[in-house]
């Protein structure tokens, strides 16, 4: 798996790095066919002061492109919220891949 995590007005951390890299092991957790994950962290100039932190992140699997996008008062929660969307995203992608049209038992006449 590719991780790609970038700042846009926020400088990344290695304890960001180290929190966004933790919280994305759930997905690859549920689902292990993740080729590239990219991760955009930012800050917006808005009036009011909260949902300025944002992040979003573009996820590419085996056979579909995931996108999720969050925003927050604090860059960690929208992480924390981001992770959940896509969590979501990657379970109902499984269950699509999945065959669960199996064929019943047949009647011997």
């Amino acid at each position: 798996m590719n991780l790609t995590i970038s700042g846009h007005h926020v400088e990344v951390t290695p304890a960001l790095r180290s929190y966004v890299t933790s919280k994305l092991d759930r997905i690859t957790r549920h689902f292990d066919q993740v080729v590239d994950v990219k991760v955009l962290l930012s800050v917006e100039k808005q009036k009011e002061k909260e949902k300025r932190q944002r992040a979003e992140c573009n996820i590419h699997v085996k056979g579909s492109d995931m996108f999720a996008e969050c925003s927050h008062e604090d860059l960690y929660a929208a992480v924390d919220e981001l992770v959940d969307k896509l969590d979501r995203q990657v379970v109902r992608h499984k269950d699509k891949l999945q065959d669960h049209h199996h064929d019943g038992h047949k009647r011997l006449m």
